[in-house]
């Protein structure tokens, strides 16, 4: 007996889950584990993490007749199960006046509530048949997983989008008020040698604007420009913008001759690279190496940038991704917030760790267009 599955990623890269998407996984579930021999009744219970509440699913063999709402509410109250099985361990149960069997298979605990399978057969499971539902419980939990870790992200860019679009708000107000007597100071500088410095700096309130449109962009997931663009290059432009004071510092920096193609928003992840490496350079030491490097693999590519100053304290790494906290001075805090956030519209992930050696390391996963 083999049971057939596939957890599809869209074509147009993201993976939107949905609870039907779950419920129906669940149902199909239910529907194979009814077709094996003496199974007439299966009850699926799972957390949904975008309802936030506990769901379940129920199936019945086809020449089975339903059972009475006070038998399904004796299910659901639960007070049979006594007994907390180790996940994706088959357990048989007494059920209150039930001549027939039942069997649980938890596929996991959380919320304080078991999740799990319940069946009820005419006679004991033979034990091919205990090992196919055991398999079964262990497909259902890696999708539950799956589905979580996508509610959990999907809950963490929500709150990063709103960050983005208060922070936006508050900074587009003061850009604009410092604008206004930028241009009112220009205005009464005519014919003085000062007006020039006016209009310089009015001039980069109106480059601030731009930049902040595009942070703000950045926190709209559905606005993301995806098109082809080689890794090595993105990354070899970021350094250049980092040139004078790389050069200061006397630091080498070491990028891989391989590459790859990504399909990203290139701006959007150009503002990743260059805040990863504007702080790699940051905290490096006069004379350090900042190193690059990449692994590629089939359908996605994992890349590390290092540095060898002085590392990240627990206390940071706990914090490192919080929205206003920094450990530059000067710094806004916002950052690797962005960073991050960009990451996850990517459907890719970041994290950041401590290197034996000395220093820190930020690494990066990002998918990777299949070739045709």
């Amino acid at each position: 007996m083999t049971l057939s599955f596939s957890l599809h990623k869209q074509e147009n890269g993201s993976n939107n889950l949905s609870s039907s998407d779950i419920q129906s996984f669940c149902q199909l579930e239910s529907e194979q584990l009814t077709s094996q021999e003496s199974i007439f009744f299966v009850r699926i219970v799972y957390f949904d993490c975008l309802l936030k509440t506990h769901q379940e699913v129920i199936n019945y063999r086809q020449d089975q007749s339903p059972f009475a709402g006070k038998t399904l509410a004796y299910f659901r109250s639960e007070v049979w199960l006594t007994d907390f099985p180790p996940v994706f361990s088959l357990k048989k149960f007494q059920l209150k006046d039930f001549l027939s069997i039942c069997y649980i298979c938890p596929i996991g605990y959380r919320n304080q509530k078991a999740e799990y399978i319940q069946i009820i057969t005419e006679e004991p499971l033979s034990e091919s048949l205990q090992l196919y539902i055991q398999r079964s419980a262990m497909l259902l939990g890696k999708y539950v997983d799956i589905y979580l870790d996508y509610g959990r992200q999907k809950t963490e860019i929500h709150l990063l989008e709103d960050i983005l679009h208060r922070v936006g708000h508050q900074l587009r107000n003061s850009l604009g008020l410092i604008g206004l007597y930028a241009y009112n100071l220009s205005l009464g500088l005519k014919e003085n040698p000062w007006q020039e410095q006016a209009r310089i700096i009015s001039e980069s309130i109106q480059d601030l604007d731009t930049n902040l449109s595009e942070l703000i962009d950045c926190g709209q997931s559905v606005k993301l420009r995806v098109s082809l663009q080689d890794l090595r290059s993105l990354i070899v432009e970021s350094v250049k913008h980092l040139q004078p004071l790389i050069n200061e510092k006397k630091l080498k920096i070491t990028i891989p001759n391989t590459s790859t193609i990504l399909k990203i928003d290139r701006l959007q992840m150009k503002q990743v690279f260059d805040n990863l490496l504007s702080n790699a350079v940051h905290f490096s030491p006069n004379s350090g190496t900042i190193t690059c490097n990449w692994q590629i693999f089939q359908d996605e590519v994992l890349i590390k940038i290092s540095d060898q100053g002085p590392g990240i304290s627990p206390e940071d790494m706990q914090k490192i991704f919080t929205p206003f906290y920094s450990r530059r001075q000067g710094g806004t805090g916002l950052g690797l917030t962005i960073a991050k956030k960009i990451i996850l519209d990517h459907q890719g992930s970041i994290w950041a760790q401590v290197l034996p050696e000395r220093g820190a390391q930020f690494s990066l996963i990002l998918p990777r267009p299949r070739s045709r």
